[in-house]
């Protein structure tokens, strides 16, 4: 049962449910085992890392599990998220009531927020200190080209980014996808690498991971929108029309640099997101507005 169905009584209990499996372990062992050298399952020569975890899927998700178990044995993991599913809260804010939260134990945490929020709340008063990376995922779907934009588990790792922590998105491409062993060890090797080395600072990295077959690694950039919008109307019991929002993929070109082509030739793309959305380019363009717009504006 994920715990995205569940409210009032029953999250609490299903929460506390969590709380003694994480302790005992036992949670461990629902989630796909992850092939990884035996080696990366020591502590690694990098210092006591701190690794925040959070996604759009809520904290019963079993992306998240298969993320928590790959990346422990890289330092020590804290689990902040939210308690439902948020897919598509891009990086709204919660601003008109309270957040609660609800500890599972030390590590493990429970927020009736966005992915934006979890990450605010964990750097600024559930986290001892600062963590040195935070990953936001697995999601179970891609996020592609426009789909970023209204992405609550790339929005987390933007979030983060926007504090001056090191992040990535990290996205199993699919739907509804079972196995996420292998989007969990390019997690392990990519914030490995990122504990080692860092990144730039004010950049996030959104990964997305081919569902069956990986057969390399590549640097994109987003897509142009590719995909079509649908509008599914149904008419509920009393004749009244609702609407369902869904995308169509066409069987089209892409462009041979973007994060769709990477997915078509199933290899993991990786592409670096500015926190900082100015186009500078457009900035010499649109000089060239400003003696008419100072004319007419003080007029």
């Amino acid at each position: 049962m994920r715990i995205g169905t569940l409210k009032g009584a029953q999250l609490d209990r299903q929460l506390q449910i969590r709380a003694r499996l994480f302790r005992s372990g036992r949670e461990a062992r629902t989630v796909s085992r992850i092939d990884l050298p035996q080696a990366c399952f020591s502590k690694l020569s990098m210092g006591n890392k701190r690794i925040l975890l959070t996604n759009d899927d809520g904290i019963g998700a079993p992306g998240l599990q298969a993320l928590e178990n790959a990346l422990t044995s890289l330092g020590e993991v804290t689990v902040v998220a939210p308690d439902s599913e948020r897919s598509g809260s891009s990086q709204a804010l919660t601003l008109h009531q309270p957040l609660r939260v609800k500890r599972l134990d030390d590590h493990h945490f429970a927020v009736g927020g966005t992915p934006a929020d979890t990450v605010i709340l964990a750097l600024y008063q559930l986290l001892p200190q600062k963590p040195h990376l935070v990953v936001s995922g697995i999601n179970p779907g891609g996020n592609l080209g426009e789909n970023l934009i209204y992405s609550g588990t790339v929005a987390a790792a933007q979030e983060a980014a926007l504090h001056g922590v090191p992040s990535f998105a990290i996205s199993l491409v699919g739907r509804n996808p079972e196995d996420f062993s292998g989007a969990a060890g390019v997690a392990f090797q990519l914030a490995r690498r990122i504990l080692l080395e860092g990144l730039p600072p004010g950049i996030a990295l959104n990964v997305n991971v081919p569902r069956h077959e990986i057969r390399g690694v590549r640097l994109t950039r987003q897509s142009q929108k590719i995909s079509q919008n649908l509008v599914q109307e149904k008419k509920d019991p009393r004749g009244l029309s609702y609407y369902w929002l869904d995308e169509t993929l066409p069987h089209r070109r892409v462009e041979p640099d973007s994060d769709y082509a990477a997915i078509f030739e199933h290899e993991v793309s990786i592409t670096p997101l500015e926190v900082d959305r100015t186009h500078h380019p457009s900035l010499n363009h649109l000089s060239a507005w400003l003696p008419d717009l100072q004319k007419t504006i003080k007029a």
